[in-house]
């Protein structure tokens, strides 16, 4: 299998999983994890420097899932590679499980647990001043929402980064256009969004975030020009693939429900991996 059938591949399984997962205790946040899946596939398959046997590797690269609520997107991608045992995704959202609905750094490969919004880009620019400092070659990645994008410690970190130059440092945007309570155009219009973060020295690329060659050529290409952060603007569509969750604000919140799973697994095209 060559490498785009691999991203398309683990694509495929992020969504069955976080459509698995979040239906176990019907909680959790499927319609974001369902529109980051070429993003975190291609992350993990193709462009994170970490190790699976050693998740605490000092040269590995970090990631950080600032969108928390998509926390079953991650664990996929995580349980896939061997970080941890596959039957821990079971476990999700459950009382005593070893998956909190949440993304937390107890899980081996989270480097840190988020869930509030605003806070993923803070820390990635902090994971990003110590390697500076220390004359460290691993690169630090951060996911985030157009939620995030709300936030004034999103924009402050946005403005603290180009400030100290950390051409270390790569900002990816799940855009999606939708947010907790409605379209992000009605809560705050994020547009232009590129001009904005180029104003404030960040170095921007647009891409399709479901194409995984635009994805891989896009962050093999990192950092698009020295001495600037990269920001990349993923346009994506909430709740890709099921199509009944495509572009709705419910797709927030909601998970597939159990008379659904096996028409939502056939549509996805992972029905031998899910069976019902």
């Amino acid at each position: 299998m060559n490498r785009i059938d691999r991203y398309k591949l683990l694509a495929r399984l992020i969504r069955g999983y976080a459509v698995k997962m979040t239906n176990l205790e019907h909680s959790g946040h499927v319609g974001s994890s369902l529109s980051m899946a070429e993003l975190v596939a291609v992350l993990y398959e193709g462009i994170l420097r970490v190790d699976p046997q050693k998740p605490d590797w000092p040269e590995r690269d970090r990631f950080i899932l600032s969108k928390g609520h998509a926390a079953a997107g991650v664990y996929a991608a995580l349980a896939e590679k061997g970080f941890f045992p596959k039957e821990w995704t079971d476990t999700y959202y459950r009382d005593r499980g070893k998956l909190c609905g949440h993304i937390s750094h107890h899980v081996p490969g989270v480097e840190f647990s988020t869930g509030s919004l605003g806070h993923g880009l803070p820390v990635a620019a902090g994971m990003a001043l110590v390697a500076k400092r220390l004359g460290r070659k691993h690169r630090i990645f951060v996911l985030m929402s157009d939620g995030d994008c709300n936030e004034g410690s999103t924009w402050e970190a946005i403005m603290f980064a180009a400030q100290h130059r950390f051409d270390n440092l790569t900002a990816i945007v799940d855009a999606n256009k939708i947010q907790a309570l409605g379209k992000v155009r009605d809560v705050i219009d994020m547009e232009p969004f590129a001009k904005k973060v180029e104003a404030f020295g960040w170095a921007v690329r647009e891409i399709d975030g479901h194409d995984v060659e635009q994805i891989e050529k896009t962050l093999r290409s990192v950092p698009f020009e020295k001495g600037k952060p990269s920001f990349v603007i993923a346009r994506t569509v909430k709740g890709r693939g099921v199509e009944f969750l495509e572009n709705t604000v419910a797709s927030h919140y909601r998970c597939v429900p159990d008379d659904r799973l096996a028409e939502v697994y056939e549509e996805l095209g992972v029905s031998d991996a899910f069976p019902v």
